[in-house]
């Protein structure tokens, strides 16, 4: 007979997703995992499988916790001001309890670029797929752009936001707003 588990899923993921959020997957050992879950090694290989299992039920957490950004900023139909709205939303969630800085999908892309961990990458590759897909939608709101200004405008919001993301854990408010106002200027 199976034991019952003395711990809720979703608590003990939100607490591997802050710390991996916080360090990194890398840096993030099990004995690291434990001891934020508040469960053992056991518990999480029988729940999760592994370390990666943990991740990436973490990364689950997160695009859950940022859903309302996307859908508004999907959803918006202000152009370009809309697309700057979204980076000013991405970087003030880190103003709720229990949130860190910058984002976790960007860190993770930073970090599994060059890794052969399929999964991850998948999800990372479809994220930025689909955050692009969102700019050039934004951007063909304006009548005048032509195909390659929005596609060229594009890249260069999508490195924006790599760049914000990792600016805004260690930058102060004001720094980052003059950021996204100096990125808007070039659009």
């Amino acid at each position: 007979m199976a034991r019952k588990k003395e711990y809720i899923e979703e608590e003990v993921i939100e607490k591997a997703m802050n710390l991996f959020w916080q360090n990194g997957y890398e840096t993030t050992s099990m004995q690291m995992l434990e001891k934020a879950m508040g469960i053992n090694k056991f518990s999480i290989y029988s729940s999760f499988g592994s370390k990666n299992g943990v991740f990436l039920e973490s990364l689950k957490s997160y695009k859950n916790k940022v859903k309302s950004i996307f859908d508004k900023f999907q959803n918006a139909t202000n152009g370009i001001d809309s697309i700057k709205e979204f980076f000013y939303d991405s970087v003030n969630i880190a103003d709720h309890d229990g949130y860190q800085k910058g984002c976790l999908l960007t860190n993770t892309y930073n970090e599994f670029v060059e890794k052969e961990d399929e999964l991850i990458k998948e999800q990372m590759d479809s994220f930025m797929v689909n955050l692009k897909g969102l700019f050039i939608e934004k951007l063909r709101m304006d009548p005048s752009k032509d195909e390659e200004t929005i596609a060229k405008q594009a890249n260069f919001l999508l490195l924006a936001k790599h760049g914000l993301a990792a600016a805004s854990r260690v930058n102060s408010k004001e720094e980052i707003e003059d950021y996204i106002e100096l990125i808007f200027k070039n659009i």
